[in-house]
């Protein structure tokens, strides 16, 4: 079951990062996490930054808003996106 938690500010979304990849997409589910395909290499935090970049864009936020709460040098993070709830985030994420 995919991990997401609803919060004071928003919502926890567990995600597990795949960089370099051919293009930025999600990639379903992936033992409770949210696997996140990036064409940014895990090198001086870029796949930190499109991460939280990608984020925003597919929920329709700042990029300020977008927080990775845990995991900055591993492919496992806790992403906070501030001023959604959890049933829009599982109405974007389809599930």
């Amino acid at each position: 079951m995919l991990v997401i938690k609803q919060d004071g500010t928003g919502v926890v979304i567990k995600v597990r990062v795949q960089p370099r990849a051919s293009h930025n997409s999600l990639a379903g589910e992936m033992e409770g996490a949210l696997k996140v395909r990036l064409t940014a290499p895990p090198v001086d935090g870029a796949a930190n930054e499109a991460c939280c970049k990608f984020f925003a864009q597919l929920f329709g936020v700042a990029k300020t808003d977008v927080e990775i709460m845990s995991g900055h040098s591993g492919r496992n993070k806790l992403i906070r996106i501030k001023g959604i709830n959890e049933s829009q985030a599982r109405t974007v994420l389809g599930i």
